[in-house]
């Protein structure tokens, strides 16, 4: 037996090199992609922006509860709520206008803003109950529907 027949034969080498697939994404892959992205896009987005402005009304409603147990406190210690002119600072510092607190205490830490940047509202009488505490929504002008809807202690 000759060994020169034993071993396999060469694979044939092509007489031209062989072209390499060039790898990628045509143009309509990649539009595709856009429009799928797109509609998600516009499906998606307009569900999260309603949700921000949900958590900012209840944020809100969570500041004006706070503010309405620290007011019942301050009503405890002292036989009356702070009077109008007095307002909410009257839970931060010991008010030195009109009738002062015989038991004053501090009732919150600071003031918070309501969610959009601006004062809670408070008046003593109130209109909607012995005291109103409230925001004035996302468009700061009293009434509203919607986001622009106030926020207050009679709901």
């Amino acid at each position: 037996m000759n060994p020169v027949s034993v071993l396999p034969a060469a694979p044939a080498m092509p007489t031209r090199p062989a072209r390499r697939r060039r790898r990628g994404f045509t143009l309509i892959e990649l539009m595709v992609v856009l429009v799928i992205i797109g509609v998600l896009g516009a499906l998606i987005v307009p569900n999260l922006i309603d949700r921000a402005d949900d958590a900012r009304v209840t944020a809100a409603r969570t500041d004006v509860n706070n503010l309405v147990q620290a007011l019942k406190l301050y009503k405890l210690d002292n036989q009356r709520y702070p009077s109008a002119e007095q307002g909410l600072e009257a839970l931060v510092a010991k008010p030195t206008a009109g009738a002062v607190p015989p038991n004053w205490k501090p009732y919150v830490d600071k003031l918070p803003a309501d969610p959009w940047g601006r004062q809670y509202q408070y008046l003593n009488p109130g209109v909607k109950g012995d005291i109103d505490v409230f925001s004035f929504g996302a468009d700061g002008q009293p009434g509203g529907e919607g986001n622009d809807a106030d926020v207050g202690s009679w709901q």
